[in-house]
C-alpha cells in the first residue's frame, strides 16, 4: 500500500479536502489519511466544518504527502516543520491549489518551478521571489514536487500520479470511477482566456469523442473539421478555446494514453501498440514514449504491464 497524508491547512475548501479521498480511494493500492496540526473541526471557506481526526504523526507515516488549503494564510510552525522532515526524508511532497503557499513557506519550492490557482499566482510569486512561478500550467513538477491549480487540476495531478505509480491502465480507471476526463498534461492551459462556445450543438465534444473511437486511423484537420461540419480554420480556434491544445496536439497526446495503455494491459508487439494507437510505427512509439514519460516502450511495459502471457490472443 502507498500512503498518503493530506494535510489540510485551514482555511481550506471542503471540496479540496474530498480530492486526495474520492481520486486515491478509487484505486485498490493506498492508504490515505487526512491530517492537520489541531484535530477536531477544520473551517472550511463558506461551508460547514470539516472534521480532522489525525495529527501530523500521519505525515511520518507517509510515502507521500500532499499540502491542502491555507487559502494564502501562514501556515502553522508545526505543519511546516513536519513538511521539511518528510521531504528530508525522501517523501513525495504535492500540494493541491493554495496548497503550495504552505510549500513556499517550508522553503521547499526555492529555486523550483511551482503553480498555483492563476488567480493567486501573481501574489505567490510576489511574495516568495525565490519560487518561479508558473501560472499558465495545470501543474508542474520540479525535483520531485509537485504543485498544481485549483480544484479540477488538484483532480488531474493526482490522477498523475496514479499514473505514475501504478500506470495509465490504474490512472484512466480511477477517471472514470470519478466521472472526470482522462489524465490531462501537465502543460496544457490552466484557464481559457477566450470565452467557451455557447452550448447550442457548436461543442467540439461529440468530435473529440468521435476521434477517440479512429485513434488507429490517419486523421487529418480536414477529417476533424468535417465531422464537426466547420472549416479547418473555425475548428482550430475552438478546439484550443476548449482544450487548451491545437487539434493535432491533443490527437497526439490521446494517442500516446492509449499506446500506454495496451503496453500496460496486452503482450502485443511493438510495431502492433504503435498501429492500434495511431503512431504508427515502432519508432514513432519509441519518440513519442520517451518524449512524454522519459522511459522506452520496453522498459514502460516491463515497468507496468500486469497482463498475462497469452493478453495478446
Amino acid at each position: 500500500m502507498h500512503r498518503i497524508a493530506a494535510v489540510v491547512v485551514p482555511p481550506v475548501l471542503s471540496f479540496d479536502v474530498s480530492i486526495p479521498l474520492m481520486v486515491f480511494n478509487s484505486v485498490p493500492h493506498y492508504d490515505v489519511r487526512i491530517c492537520t496540526a489541531r484535530p477536531g473541526p477544520v473551517p472550511t471557506v463558506g461551508g460547514p466544518d470539516v472534521v480532522v481526526t489525525n495529527g501530523l504523526d500521519a505525515v511520518e507515516w507517509a510515502d507521500t504527502v500532499i499540502a491542502v488549503g491555507s487559502g494564502g494564510e501562514q501556515a502553522p510552525q508545526e505543519v511546516l516543520d513536519a513538511l521539511r522532515k518528510a521531504a528530508a526524508r525522501g517523501a513525495r511532497i504535492a500540494s493541491l491549489c493554495t496548497g503550495a503557499f504552505v510549500l513556499a513557506q517550508a522553503g521547499l519550492l526555492d529555486g523550483r518551478r511551482a503553480t498555483t490557482h492563476w488567480g493567486l499566482a501573481g501574489d505567490l510569486a510576489a511574495r516568495f521571489p525565490s519560487v518561479n512561478v508558473r501560472p499558465d500550467v495545470l501543474f508542474v513538477e520540479d525535483g520531485g514536487i509537485f504543485t498544481s491549480a485549483g480544484a479540477a487540476a488538484a483532480i488531474d495531478l493526482c490522477l498523475h500520479l496514479i499514473r505514475l505509480d501504478y500506470g495509465a491502465a490504474a490512472a484512466n480507471a480511477a477517471a472514470r470511477l470519478a466521472v472526470v476526463a482522462p489524465v490531462r498534461p501537465g502543460g496544457q492551459a490552466q484557464f481559457i482566456e477566450t470565452p467557451l462556445p455557447p452550448e447550442r450543438g457548436t461543442s467540439l465534444a461529440p468530435t473529440r469523442a468521435w476521434a477517440l473511437e479512429r485513434l488507429d486511423r490517419p486523421l487529418t484537420l480536414a477529417d476533424l473539421a468535417g465531422h464537426a461540419r466547420t472549416s479547418v480554420r473555425t475548428l482550430t480556434r475552438r478546439f484550443h478555446a476548449e482544450t487548451g491544445l491545437s487539434p493535432l496536439q491533443w490527437l497526439l497526446h490521446r494517442r500516446v494514453d492509449r499506446a500506454r495503455e495496451l503496453l500496460e494491459t496486452t503482450a502485443l508487439p511493438m510495431d502492433q501498440v504503435a498501429e492500434k494507437s495511431g503512431l504508427g510505427s515502432a519508432d514513432s512509439l519509441r519518440k513519442h514514449l520517451a518524449g512524454r514519460v522519459g522511459l522506452t516502450p520496453t522498459a514502460y511495459r516491463a515497468s507496468f504491464n500486469r497482463a498475462p502471457s497469452d493478453a495478446s490472443r
